[in-house]
């Protein structure tokens, strides 16, 4: 199949469901008001709870939630063929990632900007909550851990990519003074901060920057772990507005602008799919495609990173509730098609088949390194962008997301922290909570690879805890609309889908795990398994005492009601 015909098909998929299906959810199954003040209105402080443009908070949101794993997933679920991996990609978008991403912002919004895991407690019940926290505590500790390791790979094999990295954060803070101080209009900042993002990669792709074999003692890798979570660190307890806002929008702006460089390279180029649709030559070794496919591609289909990122910053800054339709639903729109490009490039971006199946020697084997390669090669033959520069422009992309989600994920595991200690009795302020996250991501990263490689050490459970997470999100979701006296199915059906393909992986998981007397996986592979199955079963259990409390926003049934007589119901 050309690759021009599979991206037209799978961008007019993703957008139908926009144009659709969001509506419908947010007319009828959320029943967005914007009369009601959002936590944004009631709680404003100038550091976390700020009323932001949507435009500018999507940008937050996207970049926040698209980190490097709908690269990665996408890239190494295309070794069972293209035809799976795009079905998952699309179809998942549509009614999984949507109705999750605006599910979790909308259920923060109806209890003043709490997180997911604050919410377990109310609707599932405190043992629910403590677990569910277990659960969320390792996703953000294999996030900000893997992606370091992930970045730092990235700028030691990618050295045109270092000065656009670093140089993006002068943008981000100069966006910021450019729109809260200074005023200026924002078309103005959008523009002036996506040239001078481009002109780093130019420079960037011109002066190649790499760190010598050892730093301080410490290999080149390990030097820009520490100095990114440095940074991390610092960027999570500076008031959103001074860095990850700005910072995020405009990588928004210029991440979306890569994806318009990709495809457009793709309505130029037309090359064609070398992989096979299904592929029935898999390496040995590679695990089944049922159920691992589902967890492979876990961001990009649907991800419940998304809902603690869409209850945890993006809950406390959104201005009015119609905008949660645009920041939520919109913002898995910007992730799947960044996947869906993932899976264009890395199964048409190789000149023949036995050129793909080089790369793809074992499962595994793709990833970001496939993604680059083959990005740089349909952007080289589309756009005759020198071979070099295309690359730069491919791993920046994939730096800033991984960067940006980083950012936001350390921030999350301070709230986390923050809340585990509120539950045993202790108050922890945000740069004490701040030193516990960051440390015990450190820890992991070193304790288990003296060269800063060990935070990829738990990355093999990121997918299954992911959608573990997703799962237990819909639940939420779930119990609040039964609440309400309003259909549950739009996330009871993605929720059993989810919660069976995963815990099916895990048993799978397991027996791996066993079989290579990997001790440590096994262990917390058990742990998060009973954490979560504990939680369905209060979750569910809650789900048929939740029909006790239907009516309990008397005023929000009644709006929903007078919507359907107006629409004819």
């Amino acid at each position: 199949m050309n690759s021009l015909t599979l991206a037209l098909i799978g961008v007019a998929m993703i957008l139908a469901g926009y144009f659709l299906y969001s509506k419908f959810l947010a007319a009828r199954i959320y029943a967005l008001d914007d009369s009601r003040p959002t936590p944004a209105h009631e709680f404003q402080d100038g550091v976390d709870y700020i009323p932001t443009n949507k435009f500018v908070l999507w940008g937050h949101h996207f970049t926040s939630v698209a980190g490097a794993a709908p690269i990665v997933g996408p890239a190494v679920a295309v070794i069972w063929g293209w035809l799976p991996a795009f079905l998952w990609v699309t179809i998942g978008t549509v009614f999984f990632a949507g109705m999750h991403d605006l599910g979790a912002l909308w259920a923060s919004l109806r209890n003043k900007g709490q997180s997911i895991g604050a919410l377990s407690g109310r609707y599932i019940g405190a043992r629910g909550r403590n677990l569910f926290l277990v659960v969320i505590f390792l996703l953000l500790l294999m996030v900000n851990a893997a992606f370091a390791v992930v970045i730092g790979r990235l700028l030691i094999s990618t050295p045109t990519a270092v000065i656009p990295t670093w140089g993006a954060l002068l943008v981000a803070l100069l966006v910021g003074q450019a729109i809260y101080r200074l005023k200026w209009g924002l078309p103005l900042v959008s523009v002036v901060g996506v040239v001078a993002l481009y002109a780093l990669i130019w420079v960037g792709d011109q002066i190649p920057l790499a760190l010598p074999e050892t730093v301080l003692g410490l290999p080149a890798l390990s030097a820009w772990i520490v100095l990114l979570f440095l940074y991390a660190g610092i960027a999570s307890m500076l008031p959103v507005w001074v860095l990850l806002q700005p910072r995020d929008y405009i990588n928004g702006l210029q991440l979306f602008i890569a994806l318009g460089i990709l495809y457009g390279s793709v309505l130029l180029a037309r090359p064609e799919i070398v992989a096979p649709a299904y592929n029935e030559n898999v390496p040995a070794g590679t695990p089944s495609l049922v159920p691992l496919l589902f967890v492979t591609i876990a961001c990009g289909a649907i991800s419940g990173f998304h809902g603690m990122v869409s209850s945890g910053t993006t809950s406390k800054q959104l201005a009015k509730e119609s905008d949660a339709r645009f920041v939520g639903y919109f913002g898995a729109v910007g992730e799947g098609l960044l996947a869906l490009g993932a899976i264009i490039a890395t199964t048409a971006g190789f000149a023949t088949l036995a050129d793909w199946e080089a790369v793809y020697q074992a499962f595994n084997d793709g990833g970001v390194a496939a993604f680059v390669e083959g990005g740089g090669a349909i952007v080289n033959a589309g756009l005759g962008l020198p071979t070099s520069l295309a690359a730069t422009v491919m791993a920046t992309t994939a730096i800033l997301f991984a960067a940006t989600t980083m950012d936001t994920g350390v921030r999350l595991q301070r709230f986390v922290v923050q809340e585990i200690g509120e539950i045993m009795g202790v108050g922890l302020g945000k740069v004490v909570a701040t030193v516990i996250a960051v440390g015990v991501a450190l820890l992991l990263t070193f304790g288990a690879g003296a060269d800063g490689s060990g935070g990829m050490l738990i990355w093999p459970l990121f997918g299954t805890t992911n959608q573990l997470m997703a799962a237990l999100t819909l639940s939420i979701i779930s119990i609040m609309l039964i609440r309400r006296g309003r259909t549950p199915l739009p996330a009871l059906i993605p929720l059993v889908f989810v919660g069976a393909m995963t815990i099916y992986a895990l048993f799978i998981q397991l027996g791996t795990f066993w079989d290579t007397q990997n001790w440590l996986l096994l262990v917390l592979d058990v742990i998060i398994l009973v954490a979560a199955l504990w939680v369905i079963v209060e979750a569910f259990a809650a789900m048929r005492r939740a029909k006790d409390f239907q009516g309990e926003d008397d005023a929000e049934v009644a709006m929903v009601d007078a919507g359907r007589r107006r629409d004819g119901d």
